[in-house]
């Protein structure tokens, strides 16, 4: 018999097929905000026209905007951030542009409620030990215009690196997740081919490790099997023909039904916590970790979850065939990296990724029972 507990998360709208600038205004008319602080990617705001429409359409009502959030969102941008939405007295942050944007606003939300405004003060607020401490809830809350489809900006979960230990931290809170989300495939055109489909590939194993996971249910099964579906089918359509539009809306609406799984309790494995260590240590992009990791652990948890990946094989079209095979020839087909080596981690770094990837949230919760790093090497030596 099932037994579990769905939480509905404080999303209260998916805007999609929008123009992002139209819909940003109809939200904050909707949520009677006056003072829009944007956060948004640097490259969207100095090398397109996007940002200036977004600015234009919303007048008087854009208080400030903060362009220069690196990649795994450091501790020291957070508080920049943090510190300028605050001077600006926003009443509303609105982000465009990738997971780093979005996870950085979830962590400004909370540094603003809770008065932090140094990089030591994050240690008050982060998750220690699985637990997230105790905290005033966010007021000043948040509407995202993703420009990748990881997925970030449908979690109440943020991870902001900790420059000090090289150590991509997780802050948590109900009220961090976005209150609406615009899906605009148009603006999306911008984002580098590698980036659009490699953060889709992370929307693929958001799905694959949910199907795989021994605490899944077939509410959470419902969304991640179709969306693996929509993304198996859409992400080959965007690289043939980058103006797709009706693809990468494809894309965005499997991402949203990626992460429905995780929104409703059911955990990532050790895909999900190898990758958090290479993005913080050796700056692997988000979606290159999975790129990399995924058909790795298909294979180290093939022992004890082949019926699941079933599952996985079925809903990418290919019955019947073997999981890790066909995650790695569609990785593959899109251009994306598929080894350790390709994304510059030699093996002399194994033992220490595998040490630091076992205090992560995930490993524990992975199908297969990993009890050593020696046996998460097994799975890096997979990847090698």
């Amino acid at each position: 018999m099932h037994q579990g507990r769905v939480v509905y998360g404080a999303i209260e709208e998916v805007v999609f097929g929008h123009p992002a600038a139209e819909a940003i205004v109809a939200q904050m008319d909707r949520l009677g905000t006056r003072r829009a602080f944007l956060m948004v990617s640097g490259t969207l705001s100095r090398e397109t026209d996007e940002i200036a429409e977004i600015k234009a359409a919303l007048g008087a009502r854009c208080a400030g905007l903060f362009d220069a959030m690196p990649a795994h969102t450091p501790r020291e941008a957070v508080i920049a951030a943090t510190n300028a939405a605050r001077e600006a007295g926003a009443d509303l942050i609105v982000t465009v542009g990738g997971g780093s944007i979005t996870d950085g606003a979830k962590a400004v939300q909370l540094c603003l409620a809770n008065g932090i405004d140094d990089i030591d003060g994050i240690e008050r607020i982060r998750v220690h030990k699985g637990v997230a401490p105790e905290m005033t809830p966010p007021t000043v809350r948040q509407i995202s215009v993703p420009t990748t489809i990881a997925g970030g900006e449908f979690s109440s979960i943020a991870g902001v690196t900790n420059r000090r230990t090289h150590v991509k931290e997780m802050l948590r809170h109900p009220l961090a997740v976005p209150r609406a989300t615009i899906l605009d495939p148009a603006i999306t055109v911008h984002t580098p081919e590698w980036l659009f489909l490699s953060t889709g590939i992370r929307a693929v194993d958001h799905c694959v490790e949910a199907i795989c996971s021994r605490e899944t249910h077939p509410y959470a099964d419902a969304q991640s099997v179709k969306g693996l579906a929509m993304l198996a089918d859409a992400l080959p359509r965007v690289k043939a023909d980058p103006a797709d539009l009706d693809a990468r809306m494809d894309a965005q609406i499997g991402t949203w039904l990626s992460m429905g799984a995780l929104a409703a309790g059911v955990p990532m494995g050790a895909s999900h916590g190898i990758g958090y260590v290479l993005g913080a240590a050796f700056n692997v992009p988000h979606g290159y970790t999975s790129c990399v990791m995924l058909p790795a652990v298909m294979r180290w948890n093939a022992s004890d979850n082949a019926e699941r990946q079933m599952i996985v094989a079925a809903a990418m079209g290919f019955p019947g065939q073997n999981a890790a095979d066909v995650l790695d020839a569609f990785i593959r087909s899109l251009g994306m990296p598929r080894s350790l080596a390709d994304v510059r981690v030699s093996p002399e770094h194994f033992d220490a990724i595998a040490e630091q990837a076992m205090r992560t949230n995930w490993i524990p919760r992975n199908p297969r029972k990993i009890e050593s790093p020696a046996q998460l090497r097994e799975i890096l030596l997979l990847a090698a």
